[in-house]
Protein backbone atom coordinates (compact mmCIF):
# COMPACT_ATOMS: atom_id res chain seq x y z
CA UNK A 1 0.00 0.00 0.00
CA UNK A 2 2.36 2.36 0.98
CA UNK A 3 4.59 1.36 -2.50
CA UNK A 4 1.03 2.68 -4.03
CA UNK A 5 0.80 5.85 -2.26
CA UNK A 6 4.31 7.05 -2.68
CA UNK A 7 3.20 6.62 -6.62
CA UNK A 8 0.23 9.11 -6.14
CA UNK A 9 1.58 10.89 -3.38
CA UNK A 10 1.77 14.54 -5.60
CA UNK A 11 -1.53 13.92 -6.40
CA UNK A 12 -2.56 13.23 -2.36
CA UNK A 13 -0.90 16.37 -1.39
CA UNK A 14 -2.69 18.69 -4.36
CA UNK A 15 -6.15 17.34 -3.10
CA UNK A 16 -4.77 17.87 0.75
CA UNK A 17 -4.18 21.52 -0.36
CA UNK A 18 -7.07 22.53 -2.09
CA UNK A 19 -9.28 20.85 0.93
CA UNK A 20 -7.05 22.94 3.51
CA UNK A 21 -8.13 25.99 1.30
CA UNK A 22 -11.97 25.20 1.19
CA UNK A 23 -11.25 24.32 5.13
CA UNK A 24 -9.14 27.61 6.05
CA UNK A 25 -11.80 29.97 3.95
CA UNK A 26 -15.08 28.43 6.55
CA UNK A 27 -12.88 28.68 9.44
CA UNK A 28 -12.18 32.46 8.12
CA UNK A 29 -15.57 33.32 7.19
CA UNK A 30 -17.84 31.84 9.75
CA UNK A 31 -16.53 34.19 12.62
CA UNK A 32 -17.57 37.10 10.20
CA UNK A 33 -21.06 35.95 10.05
CA UNK A 34 -21.28 35.73 13.58
CA UNK A 35 -20.39 38.84 13.67
CA UNK A 36 -22.77 40.09 11.32
CA UNK A 37 -25.33 37.60 13.33
CA UNK A 38 -24.97 39.51 16.36
CA UNK A 39 -25.71 42.71 15.00
CA UNK A 40 -29.12 41.19 13.51
CA UNK A 41 -32.22 42.12 15.43
CA UNK A 42 -33.14 38.64 17.34
CA UNK A 43 -36.16 36.74 15.53
CA UNK A 44 -36.05 39.09 11.99
CA UNK A 45 -35.52 37.95 8.75
CA UNK A 46 -31.75 38.80 8.96
CA UNK A 47 -31.01 36.32 11.70
CA UNK A 48 -33.02 33.79 9.64
CA UNK A 49 -30.49 34.22 6.76
CA UNK A 50 -27.26 34.20 8.76
CA UNK A 51 -28.57 31.17 10.49
CA UNK A 52 -28.79 29.44 6.81
CA UNK A 53 -25.70 30.68 5.91
CA UNK A 54 -23.65 29.28 9.02
CA UNK A 55 -25.47 26.00 8.64
CA UNK A 56 -24.49 25.76 5.06
CA UNK A 57 -21.46 27.11 5.32
CA UNK A 58 -20.74 24.53 8.00
CA UNK A 59 -22.31 21.63 6.80
CA UNK A 60 -21.81 22.01 2.85
CA UNK A 61 -18.10 23.31 2.70
CA UNK A 62 -16.08 22.76 6.17
CA UNK A 63 -16.91 19.88 7.52
CA UNK A 64 -16.30 17.90 4.12
CA UNK A 65 -13.26 19.67 4.24
CA UNK A 66 -11.71 18.63 7.44
CA UNK A 67 -12.67 15.44 6.37
CA UNK A 68 -10.82 14.94 3.44
CA UNK A 69 -7.61 16.92 5.21
CA UNK A 70 -7.16 14.67 8.14
CA UNK A 71 -7.98 11.51 5.69
CA UNK A 72 -5.48 12.44 3.12
CA UNK A 73 -2.92 13.64 6.05
CA UNK A 74 -3.19 10.19 6.86
CA UNK A 75 -2.74 8.96 3.55
CA UNK A 76 0.70 11.26 3.26
CA UNK A 77 1.65 10.06 6.19
CA UNK A 78 1.09 6.44 5.42
CA UNK A 79 3.26 6.76 2.36
CA UNK A 80 6.09 8.48 4.24
CA UNK A 81 6.37 7.41 7.65
CA UNK A 82 9.95 9.24 8.35
CA UNK A 83 7.95 12.67 8.90
CA UNK A 84 6.93 11.59 12.00
CA UNK A 85 10.54 11.61 13.55
CA UNK A 86 10.74 15.43 12.90
CA UNK A 87 10.34 17.87 15.00
CA UNK A 88 8.58 20.63 12.85
CA UNK A 89 5.97 18.07 11.65
CA UNK A 90 5.11 17.37 15.73
CA UNK A 91 4.34 21.47 16.21
CA UNK A 92 2.27 21.71 12.64
CA UNK A 93 0.14 18.57 14.15
CA UNK A 94 -0.20 20.57 17.14
CA UNK A 95 -1.14 23.41 15.44
CA UNK A 96 -3.67 21.00 12.97
CA UNK A 97 -5.19 19.73 15.79
CA UNK A 98 -5.88 23.27 17.98
CA UNK A 99 -7.36 24.22 14.04
CA UNK A 100 -9.43 21.23 14.44
CA UNK A 101 -10.81 22.19 18.16
CA UNK A 102 -11.62 25.69 16.80
CA UNK A 103 -13.66 24.10 13.97
CA UNK A 104 -15.80 22.27 16.96
CA UNK A 105 -15.86 25.25 18.69
CA UNK A 106 -17.40 27.07 15.74
CA UNK A 107 -19.75 24.10 15.07
CA UNK A 108 -21.09 24.59 19.02
CA UNK A 109 -21.36 28.17 18.70
CA UNK A 110 -23.41 27.89 15.28
CA UNK A 111 -25.64 25.77 17.27
CA UNK A 112 -25.84 28.70 20.08
CA UNK A 113 -26.88 31.10 17.41
CA UNK A 114 -29.46 28.70 15.28
CA UNK A 115 -30.78 28.40 19.11
CA UNK A 116 -31.60 32.30 19.09
CA UNK A 117 -28.87 32.87 21.71
CA UNK A 118 -25.83 35.87 21.28
CA UNK A 119 -22.44 33.79 22.66
CA UNK A 120 -19.94 35.85 23.13
CA UNK A 121 -19.28 39.05 22.16
CA UNK A 122 -18.92 40.58 18.46
CA UNK A 123 -14.91 41.50 19.53
CA UNK A 124 -14.31 38.09 20.60
CA UNK A 125 -15.58 36.99 17.36
CA UNK A 126 -13.36 39.62 15.67
CA UNK A 127 -10.48 38.24 17.31
CA UNK A 128 -11.53 34.56 16.38
CA UNK A 129 -11.70 35.67 12.75
CA UNK A 130 -7.90 36.49 13.12
CA UNK A 131 -6.72 33.71 15.35
CA UNK A 132 -6.59 30.79 12.80
CA UNK A 133 -5.45 33.01 10.25
CA UNK A 134 -2.02 33.66 12.22
CA UNK A 135 -2.21 29.26 13.39
CA UNK A 136 -2.10 29.02 9.46
CA UNK A 137 0.88 31.47 8.92
CA UNK A 138 2.98 29.77 10.83
CA UNK A 139 1.49 26.14 9.23
CA UNK A 140 2.65 26.99 6.27
CA UNK A 141 5.79 28.17 7.17
CA UNK A 142 6.46 24.84 8.94
CA UNK A 143 5.10 22.80 5.93
CA UNK A 144 7.21 24.38 3.48
CA UNK A 145 10.40 25.36 5.43
CA UNK A 146 10.57 22.30 7.76
CA UNK A 147 12.74 24.40 9.71
CA UNK A 148 13.77 21.47 12.51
Amino acid sequence: MAAFLQDIYLWIKALHIIAVIAWMAGIMYLPRLFIYHHQAEKGGEAERHFVAMERRLLKGIMNPAIVIVWILGVLMLSADRSILSTGWFGVKLALVLAMSVVHGFYAAARRKFEAGERPHSQKFWRIMNEAPFLMLIVIVFLAILKPF
